[in-house]
């Protein structure tokens, strides 16, 4: 096996364990998350909506990274994800707001700063595991014989 395809294997699990596990812990503790989500100046209107549609997308870019055909939407999912977590994370603290954080489990006890790090690491990994699928797949034996 490449090394490639062994790195896309262990981002592709670290993605699929952080998003089933965070999912779970949201669901698990439901109100409290969805209560989290109300408690926020920017996404307050939208709670009862994200409070089902955030772990729902976990879950699914979890499924969308097990299998092979969809490993790169699933990538791409995760990069937008991870992305739009961290940029609420930064407006949260730019504009001072002191909202605890609803992410569930053990992540919700990491400081703002020790997050935006953490996202930014998966946002990266999420980057490296686009790359190497793109370049996995624009490889002489993967491409179509011309007739």
């Amino acid at each position: 096996m490449k090394r490639s395809n062994v790195a896309t294997g262990i981002i592709c699990t670290l993605n699929i364990t952080l998003f089933v596990y965070a999912a779970i812990a949201k669901l698990l503790d439901y109100y409290n998350f969805q209560f989290g989500l109300t408690e926020s100046p920017f996404i307050a209107p939208f709670a009862n909506v994200l409070a089902w549609a955030v772990p729902a997308s976990e879950l699914i870019i979890a499924a969308l990274l097990v299998i092979p055909a969809t490993r790169l939407a699933g990538l791409y999912a995760s990069f937008v994800l991870m992305s739009l977590f961290t940029i609420y994370i930064a407006a949260m603290l730019l504009f001072g707001s002191d909202i605890p954080c609803s992410c569930g489990g053990v992540l919700e006890e990491m400081s703002w700063g020790t997050h935006i790090l953490f996202n930014c690491f998966f946002v990266a990994l999420s980057a490296w595991g686009i790359y190497l699928q793109r370049k996995r797949r624009r490889t002489p034996t993967n491409l179509p014989a011309l007739a």
